[in-house]
């Protein structure tokens, strides 16, 4: 166990001596004492803002771990990062910023941290983008340090959520439902706070860093509002303080083996395609080889047991109420699916976590027995082929059919694909195509939940497939696949596609090929321009200039 000075090692370079005298006095300023100088300073970062329902609350869950850290005999000093909502912004330019987004709370974590001295770090966050970003954040500084994962939201009246709202859209389009309805909808589907209630991408991304080991047990399945949240909130206070003294930090937790128990975890909660993005750009953040490959591995022994939203009927407040994801991870452990020795923030092996974890109650159908599963491997279906040399990737339940064969309906963005779609424009086996919409093209690689939306609320959920080099939401269902790379900023063969190609998506063989030879698509290459950029300044400029391909995690730091 470290002795007292050494739980100071940051902070002591910044206040400690004479000559530190401008700083105390700074300090003094927002409620420092004599006392609080000795004592190891835990950031807290909390996410906290007005923007979106997901993050509404976190102001109060900051509260909470400071006090748990000022109990713990530590000084917590809350500050804020930023958060924006994919929610509100899809389907506009908008969401063009909400990928960066990681980038930027990553950064500023690593900013205030690194330039005020702080020993450990509670991060609190609740949207798709601001959860890897605490985690990248947390994992570049190496200080102690847990995520506080915001919670889930309440159903709406009538067992809604937001996609119920996207989705709405789609039925008024196609004559299912009128305007009032649409708007009856809209009032009821977010009844207050906490991210969003299916197992979309807040709520897979809560599950993977609690599988990771980086959340206290427990964190990612509870609701926003209760007890509960504000309990984890403050007992993460308290437990940093406990990580500093046995100076145990983010690599130490963010293993290989800890990453193999993430993925496997988010499989079987048939969790987003936005997990295989963000864990890629988070093993990056602790120098873990991890790549797609690792996704197909895994994803050959993994089965897909959880029926929640989009693709299943139940949310995870349903989930929340039989007793979250530990019971899931004890049956996994058992089964030989989980590495039980990787350390985790209680400062134990996720087995002795799990020892005393009681099963799910009798009768319930939400997680069903791994010899009756929804899949019997991956949902998250890593493709290859001449249309992605470098790998895409598919959310395929086996819902949707395991392969489609259709000829190619092109658009270039999602506003004009969007448009397509609503206006009857594509139909019954066509492969919908939306590019440049990548991390350099967009740029920021934009979620394409409008479309799929509108596809599902039109109808044709199994009558058509959609490719993108964007990314989907969470909500996202249907034959869908997006992070094809290279993308077609970069000259990839999904710029190359023209209207009527034939395209074969084929999840069992893991390819998505277009028929069309590699002497006709080199000529094609060769008649390609890229287009200019309509971004030459600030930051999704500085973006597209620096992120890596959706393949590597969509990263800007990779080759500096």
């Amino acid at each position: 166990m470290n002795d007292k000075d050494d739980l100071r090692k940051h902070s002591s370079q910044v206040i400690d001596g004479v000559e530190a005298a401008p700083a105390r006095a700074m300090l003094r300023a927002v409620g420092f004492t004599d006392e609080d100088f000795k004592k190891p300073q835990i950031g807290i970062a909390s996410t906290w803002a007005m923007v979106t329902p997901c993050n509404m609350h976190i102001d109060k869950l900051a509260i909470e771990a400071e006090k748990g850290a000022n109990a713990a005999g530590a000084k917590g000093v809350i500050f804020n990062t930023i958060t924006i909502s994919d929610g509100i912004a899809n389907g506009t330019e908008g969401m063009k910023y909400s990928l960066v987004s990681r980038e930027v709370i990553a950064d500023s974590i690593e900013v205030v941290a690194g330039c005020e001295g702080f020993d450990g770090l509670v991060t609190l966050g609740g949207c798709d983008k601001n959860m890897p970003g605490c985690l990248i954040g947390m994992a570049r500084l190496n200080r102690p340090s847990i995520f506080v994962y915001g919670g889930t939201i309440r159903p709406g009246a009538g067992h809604t959520d937001i996609i119920s709202v996207f989705e709405a859209v789609g039925q008024h389009a196609r004559g299912d439902i009128s305007e009032i309805q649409v708007k009856q909808i809209e009032e009821v589907a977010i009844p207050g706070p906490g991210s969003c209630g299916g197992m979309y991408t807040a709520n897979t991304m809560a599950s993977a860093i609690e599988a990771l080991g980086m959340s206290l047990p427990g964190s990612s399945s509870q609701d926003a509002i209760g007890s509960d949240k504000a309990s984890d909130s403050f007992r993460a206070g308290q437990q940093v303080m406990e990580l500093l003294k046995l100076d145990l930090k983010p690599r130490d937790i963010m293993t290989r083996k800890a990453f193999e128990n993430a993925i496997r975890v988010v499989i079987a909660l048939a969790g987003s395609t936005n997990a295989v993005l963000h864990l890629l750009a988070m093993a990056h953040a602790v120098d873990v080889e991890l790549t797609l490959d690792d996704f197909v591995e895994l994803g050959k022994v993994s089965p897909v047991v959880a029926d929640l939203r989009p693709s299943g009927k139940y949310m995870m407040s349903e989930l929340v109420a039989i007793g979250g994801i530990q019971p899931l991870m004890k049956r996994m452990l058992a089964a030989g699916m989980l590495h039980g020795d990787v350390l985790t923030v209680t400062g134990k092996t996720l087995a002795e976590n799990l020892a005393h974890v009681p099963d799910y109650p009798a009768g319930q159908d939400v997680i069903l027995p791994f010899d009756q599963p929804i899949k019997k491997d991956s949902h998250l279906v890593i493709l290859r082929g001449n249309l992605s040399p470098t790998g895409a990737v598919a959310k395929i339940t086996g819902k949707e059919g395991l392969r489609f064969e259709g000829t190619a309906r092109v658009y270039h963005g999602e506003e004009d694909a969007l448009a397509g779609i609503l206006n009857g424009e594509v139909q019954p086996g066509e492969v919908i195509v939306i590019r440049y919409e990548g991390p350099k093209g967009g740029p920021g690689m934009r979620e394409m939940l409008s479309p799929t939306s509108a596809v599902m609320g039109k109808g044709l959920g199994k009558e058509v497939a959609l490719i993108t080099d964007g990314r989907f939401s969470g909500g996202s269902h249907g034959f869908v696949v997006g992070h094809i790379t290279p993308e077609a900023f970069d000259g990839g063969p999904i710029a190359l596609i023209e209207n009527g190609d034939n395209i074969t998506i084929d999840a069992e063989t893991r390819q998505i090929t277009v028929d069309v030879s590699d002497a006709e698509l080199a000529e094609r290459k060769s008649r390609w321009v890229r287009p200019e950029s309509k971004y030459t300044r600030g930051v999704l400029a500085k973006y597209a200039k620096t992120v890596s391909s959706a393949s590597e995690g969509a990263v800007t730091d990779k080759y500096l």
